[in-house]
């Protein structure tokens, strides 16, 4: 398993411990789905907080060393299940807290994403930098960022590529609040415990209302727009990226 479930009374810690700082393959992306899938299921939980065993990374964004190996279609079924992750995730009707203690860029930012409420380690960095290398942002991905950055701070997460730390990353919506290093991950449990008071009928019908119409816009057009996703990944432009990336990670 590239994840452990962690619970602690009605809390539940979904942990990603992977090799590679959790670079995000398709043994985690499937984990992740079926962890979901489990913790929305388990009535004994009320609350799970999204974090990593990794101290300086929460989650660097997919494996390209994994990726690399894959051809058009098989580059195409990760992605649509990929998609299938954030489904699942945003979708949880129970409250979620991300606990963003280490770098969650790409990918990883996407999976902070997801959570009711994400909170940054001081000097921690989220970002999206898909455009950077060369691939649109998932139509999901957009979605998701709609229905959590105010409108003014959508272009500037999405388009620029660049990491946001500290205050900046809560001006722009990235995350709620930036907490010292030291501690981090007992105060965001105790902001997931206040939540998980709450009565869990009026949240679960309330995070219904929230997302239900988002969740639909996003499963309604992703398989309509994967395929440019897969085009970009392979143009000659995003190849040499890719390989000047994996030639600096000592995997060309």
């Amino acid at each position: 398993m590239s994840l452990r479930i962690e619970r602690e009374g009605p809390l539940a810690r979904l942990r990603l411990d992977k090799a590679r700082a959790n670079a995000m393959d398709a043994a985690l992306v499937g984990d992740l789905t079926r962890a979901a899938a489990e913790l929305r299921t388990d009535d004994g939980v009320r609350g799970i907080l999204l974090c990593s065993a990794h101290p300086r990374v929460f989650c660097p964004g997919l494996d390209l060393v994994a990726l690399d190996a894959y051809d058009a279609p098989a580059l195409r079924a990760f992605l649509l299940r990929f998609a299938e992750m954030v489904w699942a995730l945003y979708g949880l009707d129970k409250p979620v807290v991300a606990a963003v203690g280490g770098h969650a860029v790409a990918g990883g930012c996407i999976l902070a994403l997801t959570a009711d409420l994400r909170l940054i380690a001081q000097g921690a960095q989220m970002g999206l930098n898909e455009v950077k290398i060369g691939v649109p942002l998932p139509w999901t991905v957009t979605v998701l960022l709609r229905a959590n950055l105010a409108a003014t701070s959508v272009a500037d997460v999405a388009l620029d590529g660049r990491n946001f730390a500290d205050d900046e990353a809560v001006r722009v919506g990235l995350a709620h609040a930036a907490l010292p290093a030291d501690g981090f991950e007992g105060a965001a449990v105790a902001v997931l415990a206040r939540l998980a008071e709450r009565d869990p009928l009026a949240t679960r019908t309330t995070k219904r209302y929230l997302r239900t119409p988002f969740l639909e816009e996003m499963k309604a057009r992703e398989a309509d727009h994967v395929d440019e996703f897969v085009a970009a990944w392979f143009s000659p432009a995003t190849c040499e990226r890719r390989r000047q990336i994996l030639a600096s990670l000592g995997k060309s």
